[in-house]
């Protein structure tokens, strides 16, 4: 209904909504809000043809608009688990032929066959979470699929500073490279756009061969006829490899555009520095100026992460700002002067703008998208094997930054960044240790001021002083040098060298009640401040001497005592 109360226009053609399984029952469409497609097809794994279907069901279903998947990412790793089940049971002896005659045994050796380790535990939740709600399972396969699995304790360790520095190290060398070279070869683009170059030289038609790699991604091919039995080929021509330095990728596309490796060196890069997953950077999009950003060099970029937890998505907004080249949000500055190129061919085709885009290898045909967005297991693979270090785990790199550098959650709940990332490591136990100890330290430095170090004797040997009597004016703990102690009078029941007798009772429990007094009129913070530790020791004494001794002390107070007593919390012994 418009504004104005008429009717919106009906859609010339039906629409129906896409189907996501076809009409075989055994292939899955896919697609995920992000336009990306992905086809599973049932029909190549093994066993009965009936349970093949019923699973297909159950997939479609989950692939299908508001079935929980949103993502191909959240499909594809299902779809390896169900392929291995699969095998698993053809081999079975009877094998089930449909999904209600996967009985409890079946599960259970299911359960059998997997490691006992983190990853055999997970393949058994997540498998059993997609079967357990199925109507067909019986009772006892559901309870069997229920059963939870034994906690096993995770072996992988964050990374020592050695070995975070080399991979760091690594990653920055690989994306500076690549950087470089992008950055020189867009200089000579710009200078051809700009007419810097006289037409028929080898540096107009190198600029001419730049700006259609800028625009469509690919240098032009020429179309090369094969012999017989062989098929064409599209080769970039000869006098265009001359100008160019050669025809292989390093001499043509790599001149504007990453490489996969080359992606991988930054996904990890940005793990570093800000302890984002492989997912979360795989979707980023491209960071922007905010608005407000000064002018005097200092560019604040807003960056929208999407990060997927258990159930939803949870979006998050941070701004990080480029201050200079030590600052976190230089990285993103060089990101998108390396990407600039791949986005503009990307958003040009009508693709959404993503940070992390990288040119494909191998023959491109034409009409096609020439890049490829995020990261991969394998392409992390072989950037490491490139860059000649021994295994660089995302997953272990990403623990390293949280847990020993940021020390506090990226992605998760702040109990499971205690329980799961914090208590388990080695690194974060020994950074803990100097923290406890000086708390510990703390915590009995307190104990001290709050408890009476006086000794309690029948006599009084010694100096009498206002509270009790000093064995000893020139040995104070307060002072230092062996001068006389100067010491507040209310410190004396802190001093190992006073003596408290019976006859310095009544004017103790006296203080005690003055103190009392004044905690109920002054304000929380400057009672606390000035008074607590005096009263809490004479509080310990009271314990000490016993509630009847203290209690017949306050009845012997005299008048003398109440006029020392106002002169000590009025301050006149201060001087």
């Amino acid at each position: 209904m418009s504004p104005r109360g008429r009717r919106a226009a009906q859609p010339e053609a039906v629409h129906r909504r896409p189907e996501v399984l076809d009409d075989s029952g055994l292939v899955i469409r896919h697609q995920d809000r992000q336009d990306r497609v992905v086809t599973y097809d049932f029909g190549r794994l093994p066993g009965p043809l009936g349970l093949r279907r019923d699973l297909a069901a159950r997939f479609a279903a989950r692939c299908a608009p508001g079935g929980g998947w949103e993502s191909v990412e959240s499909s594809r790793p299902l779809w390896y688990l169900l392929r291995t089940f699969m095998l698993f049971l053809s081999d079975q002896d009877p094998a089930p032929a449909n999904l209600a005659e996967v009985s409890a045994g079946h599960w259970n050796a299911w359960r059998l066959s997997r490691t006992n380790t983190v990853l055999g535990n997970k393949e058994i939740s997540v498998l059993g979470g997609f079967l357990r709600s199925d109507p067909r399972l019986s009772t006892a396969t559901k309870e069997a699929i229920a059963r939870r699995t034994a906690r096993v304790d995770v072996a992988e360790r964050a990374y020592s500073p050695q070995e975070f520095d080399a991979i760091r190290l690594a990653a920055r060398r690989t994306f500076r490279t690549a950087l470089l070279r992008i950055r020189e070869n867009t200089a000579t683009l710009q200078a051809w756009r700009d007419g810097h170059h006289q037409p028929g030289t080898d540096t107009f038609l190198l600029g001419e061969l730049l700006d259609s790699l800028a625009r469509t991604g690919n240098i032009p091919l020429q179309q090369r006829k094969a012999g017989s039995g062989q098929s064409d080929a599209w080769r970039v021509p000869l006098h265009h490899a001359r100008v160019l330095g050669g025809s292989a990728a390093q001499h043509t596309w790599q001149r504007l555009f990453l490489t996969g490796p080359e992606a991988a060196a930054l996904g990890m890069l940005f793990t570093t520095e800000f302890g984002l997953n492989a997912t979360t950077i795989s979707e980023l999009a491209a960071p922007r100026p905010t608005p407000d950003s000064s002018g005097n060099g200092v560019v604040v970029y807003r960056v929208e992460l999407v990060k997927r937890r258990r159930g939803h998505n949870q979006e998050e907004i941070r701004n990080i700002a480029d201050t200079g080249a030590a600052s976190p949000g230089r990285l993103i500055t060089e990101a998108l002067e390396a990407t600039a190129h791949a986005r503009a061919c990307r958003t040009e085709a009508g693709g959404k703008d993503r940070l992390l885009l990288w040119h494909r290898t191998g023959t491109i045909r034409r009409g096609t998208d020439p890049f490829n967005e995020g990261l991969r297991q394998g392409l992390i693979k072989d950037w490491y094997t490139e860059a000649g270090l021994p295994g660089a785990s995302m997953r272990r790199v990403r623990k390293t930054v949280n847990v020993v550098h940021r020390r506090e959650p990226g992605q998760n709940s702040q109990d499971v960044h205690d329980r799961v990332y914090v208590l388990p490591e080695p690194q974060a136990h020994a950074a803990a240790m100097p923290v406890i100890a000086e708390g510990a330290t703390d915590a009995l430095d307190a104990a001290r001021r709050t408890v009476v170090q006086a000794r309690l004797s029948d006599a009084a040997p010694g100096t009498e002083v206002v509270t009790n009597s000093c064995t000893d004016l020139h040995s104070s703990p307060f002072e230092t040098g062996g001068s006389p102690c100067t010491a507040s009078f209310l410190l004396c029941t802190a001093c190992p060298n006073a003596r408290v007798a019976p006859h310095h009772h009544p004017r103790l429990t006296y203080l005690h009640q003055v103190l009392q007094g004044l905690r109920g009129t002054l304000d929380p913070q400057l009672w606390e401040a000035e008074w607590s530790e005096a009263y809490a020791r004479l509080s310990d004494l009271r314990h000490r001497i016993g509630p009847g001794v203290w209690e017949d002390a306050s009845t012997a107070v005299t008048e003398p005592d109440r006029v020392i007593i106002h002169q000590l919390v009025n301050g006149h012994y201060d001087s």
